[in-house]
């Protein structure tokens, strides 16, 4: 346990925040049931990854990174019922503070980021362009949320590559999505960017059709894109089948990534590293109207900050979440910024308690920002 002094600096620290974050903060440690603990960080994972190349090294820290931050996170993370990796880097100075940052965790929607920095990557290199013509047909249609269904007439809906990203990305249209996916070159060709860019410890999946029958327990058909016809496939299986499916998914995922190596892909991001300068502009405004997720990341923002984020969130099963995540870049007034993810891999405490371990990560960040 840490001494009253680190307590007592902590309490003084978020007298600074507006009372409803010191609350928050205060409150989930206390709904949590530990103290404001340290820990050793976990060691890097030894899972193999795959070969990749060597990223340009982000800016050295130029100050430590702040204890009661390194505090609060730890106590966090180590007191929520569930399975949590957490990661916070300053943008500015360098410093990185989380909890079992290199353990991977479902990603669910946030790996549309990864789709998105391929496609922007693609328009950068001329291949494509935001004004790049796109039929989707009904044989492009995925699963669960896919608003773009309700705009197709007789079948057809026709758009841009640009407005698929602002679907895919503000909307979390799966369709919309995996249409890109396509249009990029699919798996392999996501699995590329991110292995030029050096990104590490960052899996991508099959596109969401397979990942989310494979989850379930189900073999993929098309079909199963109309109305609820998924769903309906899902619950007429055997439980046992399904029980085993979700296990296998939260224990090993395709999709998997550790908290660290996005939030360090996000300050790449924010460093202009990954995309020319336009595509980098233009990525973070899109992400910065982002409408999904807004009791998480969002929620805990004081007047005069901003985020640009993207969302995530996997099946149920048995009061159990396979992923409920939010990652992305925060902006103080004064224009410094810091790279958050806060990545659920599975729990079953209930929504408000996820809700508010993401904004606690907020509210103390704003704290020590000062």
């Amino acid at each position: 346990m840490v001494g009253a002094g680190r307590g007592e600096k902590i309490v003084q620290m978020l007298k600074k925040v507006r009372p409803q974050q010191a609350a928050l903060v205060m409150g989930l440690m206390a709904l949590v049931g530990v103290g404001l603990a340290t820990r050793t960080l976990p060691p890097a994972a030894q899972a193999a990854v795959p070969k990749a190349a060597v990223a340009v090294p982000l800016p050295a820290p130029t100050r430590p990174a702040p204890p009661a931050l390194v505090a609060t996170i730890n106590a966090l993370g180590g007191g929520f019922q569930g399975r949590v990796g957490i990661a916070v880097r300053s943008i500015d100075e360098g410093w990185v503070v989380g909890h079992a940052m290199d353990q991977r965790m479902p990603q669910q929607s946030v790996s549309k980021l990864w789709v998105a920095l391929t496609t922007m990557n693609a328009i950068d290199e001329g291949k494509l362009a935001l004004a790049t013509p796109v039929t989707i047909t009904r044989s492009d249609l995925t699963l669960f949320h896919q608003p773009i269904a309700y705009l197709m007439k007789d079948g057809v809906f026709r758009t841009t590559v640009g407005d698929l990203l602002r679907r895919a990305l503000t909307l979390s249209d799966n369709t919309a999505n995996d249409k890109l996916l396509n249009l990029a070159g699919g798996p392999v060709a996501v699995r590329d960017f991110i292995a030029s860019r050096g990104l590490g410890n960052i899996r991508f999946g099959p596109g969401e059709r397979l990942l989310q029958a494979k989850t379930a327990g189900l073999p993929w058909k098309q079909e199963y894109s109309q109305g609820n016809a998924f769903a309906q496939a899902r619950s007429q299986l055997d439980p046992n089948v399904r029980r085993a499916a979700y296990q296998a998914y939260v224990a090993d995922p395709p999709d998997g990534a550790g908290a660290g190596a996005i939030a360090d892909a996000l300050a790449r991001l924010r460093h202009g590293m990954l995309l020319t300068p336009q595509s980098t502009s233009w990525l973070l405004d899109t992400m910065s109207h982002t409408r999904t997720g807004r009791a998480r990341l969002r929620a805990a923002l004081p007047t005069g900050w901003s985020v640009a984020h993207k969302t995530g969130t996997g099946q149920d099963l048995g009061g159990r979440t396979a992923g409920f995540n939010d990652v992305g870049i925060l902006t103080a007034p004064d224009g410094k910024s810091y790279a958050v993810a806060v990545m659920i891999g599975d729990t079953a405490r209930p929504v408000q308690e996820r809700q508010q371990l993401i904004q606690t990560v907020v509210s103390a960040i704003v704290a020590v920002h000062g």
